[in-house]
């Protein structure tokens, strides 16, 4: 029943839910975690754990950056129930989404709620703390302008980790720097907005009242804009929400 489970995991999710475990049926939990649905005497989770070395406090990064999206918004976001470690596995217990068909206005009701997000705003772009996106770390080190937090806590970031594969030529890594010089006159001068981050259909799941709900951030403070570019990735939304 549990042999999926290791075994230290299992007893530091019982401390922590003061709960017997019942059942656990295994589903993804992404490219990096393993997870799925775990029945206890106290209800039904979902719970998701990778390894804590490789990635050091991801778990708790994820549960700050799913109460900040669910302060405020409209959107559907799961409640953190716990978040731990046990031997050399870290854990995240959530609610479990039962999920059904979606509503007739399920798109457009994502873009308004998805509108309501964005509403909130902060007065410096990035965070207060580091978390991740996927499997890679996210630095959020704050900053007054967006041009400058874009060019430098992403678009260069991703540039140098390329370079260091060998995945970029040195003529592509200078059209950046030039991309760089125009971005100014590119991107328009907006507050910072609270952004899921890592907004592509995976990460979006349908609730059992059939509307939007969103999991697995990589929250920080940025242009709105950055959530809808993401959107496009694998295929794209239904044109509903972009409008």
């Amino acid at each position: 029943m549990f042999d999926t489970i290791p075994g230290d995991l299992i007893s530091g999710v019982r401390d922590v839910l003061k709960s017997d475990l019942t059942s656990f049926s295994f589903s993804s939990g992404g490219c990096i975690n393993q997870g799925g649905k775990l029945t206890t005497t106290s209800g039904d989770f979902f719970i998701k754990w990778n390894d804590a070395q490789k990635f050091p406090l991801m778990f708790e990064a994820e549960a700050k950056g799913l109460q900040l999206l669910r302060t405020g918004s409209k959107i559907d976001i799961p409640h953190v129930i716990a978040h731990g470690v046990a031997g050399n596995k870290q854990f995240l217990i959530l609610d479990f989404i039962e999920q059904k068909p979606k509503l007739l206005k399920y798109w457009e009701h994502l873009g308004e709620q998805l509108a309501s997000v964005h509403r909130s705003t902060g007065t410096l772009f990035g965070l207060d703390h580091e978390n991740y996106i996927g499997s890679l770390p996210q630095i959020n080190k704050e900053n007054a302008l967006w041009v400058n937090f874009f060019i430098h806590q992403r678009l260069g970031v991703q540039v140098s980790l390329a370079a260091a594969s060998n995945l970029l030529s040195v003529s592509l890594q200078k059209q950046f720097d030039t991309f760089y010089s125009r971005m100014p006159s590119l991107l328009p001068a907006e507050k910072p907005s609270l952004l899921h981050g890592d907004l592509w259909s995976g990460n979006l799941i349908t609730n059992k009242m059939g509307e939007p709900c969103l999991i697995d951030p990589a929250v920080y403070y940025g242009n709105r804009e950055v959530d809808l570019a993401m959107t496009r990735l694998f295929g794209g939304f239904d044109k509903k929400f972009y409008d």
